[in-house]
């Protein structure tokens, strides 16, 4: 998960130098053609863009670095970690709900996919099936208990079973033909 965020965060990192680098610097050299940079309004609005490319490239390239460190291998096996889909019985409103636990920039709430920095997300990590978690909402109070909790390394362990089946059945097929 976090190699497909990085993915689109280079994307954005290259578009945004290239604007940096090639479109702005034009727009500043023909803005400062047309005389006067006191009252020139392009000149302005390029320069303001300029400082807004530059902060955008900075707070990208610190989240790449922060991405870049996340170790697969100390996200536990048996606990609510990034990665995990959990289904939770919230009290609350007498229902199950199902989360996927994912970074900042996949979250997408209507999907069921939270932050693991959101009020919910900081809730479940580290919790384990039976236990239950409480978070503070601007509605008030939630407690949700663990239900179900599948943690990224049973996803990787699925698809690599489906994977062998997968390349099993193809092999006896090729050799029944």
């Amino acid at each position: 998960m976090p190699e497909q965020v990085m993915k689109r965060l280079a994307e954005e990192i290259k578009l945004l130098e290239y604007e940096l680098t090639t479109e702005l610097p034009a727009e500043i050299k023909k803005a400062v053609a047309l005389g006067d940079l006191s009252e020139n309004a392009e000149y302005h609005m390029a320069k303001q863009r300029q400082v807004f490319v530059n902060a955008r490239l900075g707070q990208l390239k610190k989240r790449m670095g922060e991405l870049a460190m996340v170790n697969l291998t100390n996200i536990p096996h048996d606990k609510v970690g990034f990665g995990a889909t959990v289904t939770v019985f919230d009290s609350s409103k007498n229902e199950e709900i199902q989360y996927q636990l994912v970074t900042s920039e996949e979250s997408d709430v209507s999907k069921g996919l939270i932050s693991t920095t959101s009020p919910i997300g900081r809730a479940l990590l580290g919790k384990k099936i039976g236990e239950t978690a409480q978070v503070v909402t601007p509605n008030g109070k939630r407690e949700l208990e663990i239900l179900k909790l599948s943690t990224i390394h049973d996803a990787a362990d699925a698809a690599l079973e489906l994977a062998a089946e997968t390349k099993a059945a193809a092999d006896s097929k090729s050799a029944a033909e």
